[in-house]
């Protein structure tokens, strides 16, 4: 259709030029015979007019000849291009028809093939149910109510034995277990302060401890990072510092300084150098014993270095090298018990708590400090599950890592084992939980592990997911400011809805 309205349209259009050309050589023979006309004088006028007309008719005729010739010519040209596209819509149609009828085909034998096949298993269907005497569901039916019959049958009596053999024994082993590491493993542990006090053989000794102006006293303190407290006590110097390893070579540089009697700023820094490579050398050696005693091997020397250090470290008074090692006896002991890798629970034992000693130079908690650690050297990945798992911050991956949890439980809760200020302890829990109960949209706090995780109990409707990180946040923030606590607390929001109905 729209073939033909462009053959119209191009015919039209050519009429509408060959009109438009008439027109202009009408007009242009009109005003060359008013030319001639106004040129010539009356009777020659006549005569040019009369040439100059027949010229102008014969050049219009000539023009008007060829204008007819291009016209014809162009329509010619047109109906040309319409035969061709007429011709290419003719094949075009003749090839979809053709696709049409393949296409029909095509879904006719389908359709015979779906209707034949569908007759098959209906006969093959009803063959069965004759030869059976049942139908496909009820078949069915009866196949499930066998099979669910036996298996539940057998499960509660599975489920029956089970249950009475746990209750006969889980209980009378687990205490077996347990009190035997108890009674092997019976160790005593030493309770370590911020301070160090050291005797002196009189006040005299006070005043060339200070020195002249006091540069003994500040040249002893700049060499060994510590505070050393001069007051009325008599016969006493107090060393302060946070780090025991400091506090532990002021101490015994101090000792050697006032035994010697020499007390100036170079003898200083001499004795204070040479009291650091003995307690560096003491690490060392404290460490390699703990791997001896513990029956160890193969340990890394940076790894046991650490174990060392733990020797000048305490948590709530109790010496953590010690801890360690009680850990990792009762471990041991523990896995041997119950048929386990007894060098795998030890070794988990002893560097359970191997990042304490770097949480006062590191950031981070002292369990993510310890797996850093215990991977940069190579330990074995149920070793550092052991230390990644001992408080639950990730799941437990074998049963080792339970026994050293187990292990660590009791060495620490056992009654003397740690201390710590009854008052300040519950002043700490105390204060954690009311700041966080001061921000909006708080249910319930609780403070556990000693204070290091508080557990935020949130209300769904008013902390939405997005709030809950922004609370935990504030919450942390809040904490930094108002407090003072040894290592990290983790915070913890939660939020949960819940939907309850009765069944009457």
């Amino acid at each position: 259709m729209s073939t033909w309205i462009e053959i119209v349209l191009s015919v039209l259009g050519g009429g509408i030029a060959a009109g438009t050309v008439f027109y202009v050589l009408g007009r242009r023979v009109e005003r060359r015979v008013a030319d001639a006309t106004a040129r010539l004088s009356a009777g020659e006028r006549e005569r040019q007019l009369a040439d100059a007309r027949a010229r102008v008719e014969l050049e219009a005729r000539e023009e008007l000849i060829r204008a007819r010739e291009d016209l014809e010519k162009d329509l010619a040209e047109r109906r040309r291009e319409v035969d061709r596209r007429q011709s290419t819509i003719e094949k075009t149609q003749t090839a979809v028809a053709e696709r049409e009828r393949e296409v029909t085909r095509r879904d006719q034998s389908f359709t015979d093939r779906e209707r034949a096949l569908a007759g098959r298993e209906q006969e093959a269907r009803a063959q069965l149910e004759r030869l059976a005497g049942l139908s496909a569901q009820d078949a069915k039916e009866e196949l499930k109510r066998r099979l669910e019959e036996e298996a539940r049958g057998e499960a509660a009596a599975m489920l029956r034995d089970i249950r009475e053999q746990a209750q006969k024994s889980a209980d009378r082993e687990a205490k077996k277990i347990v009190a035997l590491a108890i009674q092997r493993i019976a160790a005593d542990h030493t309770a370590e302060t911020t301070v160090s006090a050291v005797a002196l053989p009189s006040d005299e000794m006070k005043g060339r401890i200070i020195g002249r102006e006091g540069r003994n006293i500040r040249a002893f303190e700049a060499a060994t990072g510590t505070d050393v407290i001069i007051d009325d006590t008599p016969d006493t110097v107090v060393i302060s510092c946070f780090d025991p390893v400091r506090r532990e070579v002021a101490r015994l540089a101090l000792e050697r300084l006032i035994s010697d009697g020499r007390i100036h700023p170079g003898r200083i820094e001499e004795v204070v150098r040479k009291a650091q490579e003995e307690i560096e050398a003491g690490i060392v050696e404290a460490g390699e014993r703990a791997v001896y005693e513990t029956g160890l091997r193969g340990m890394h020397q940076e790894l046991v270095k650490l174990v060392g250090r733990m020797r000048y470290r305490t948590s709530y008074g109790q010496n953590i090298l010690e801890h360690s090692k009680e850990v990792a006896w009762m471990a041991g002991i523990m896995a041997a018990e119950l048929k386990l890798d007894v060098l795998l629970a030890k070794r988990g034992g002893l560097l359970h708590d191997i990042g304490k000693v770097l949480t006062h130079e590191h950031d981070g908690t002292h369990v993510q400090l310890g797996v850093e650690v215990a991977t940069k050297y190579g330990e074995h990945p149920v070793v550092i599950n052991c230390i990644a798992a001992h408080h639950d911050d990730v799941p437990h991956d074998s049963a080792i890592s339970v026994i050293v949890q187990a292990a660590d439980a009791v060495s620490g809760s056992r009654p003397g084992a740690r201390r710590e200020a009854f008052e300040t302890y519950v002043k700490r829990l105390t204060a954690i939980e009311q700041i966080a109960a001061e921000f909006a949209g708080v249910e319930k706090v609780y403070a556990i592990q000693a204070g290091r995780e508080v557990r935020v109990v949130v209300a769904p409707g008013s902390v939405d997911d997005v709030k809950a990180g922004g609370l935990a946040e504030q919450i942390s923030r809040k904490i930094e400011r108002e407090l003072q606590y040894p290592g990290q607390i983790k915070v913890v929001v939660i939020r949960e809805t819940r939907a309850v109905d009765f069944a009457r």
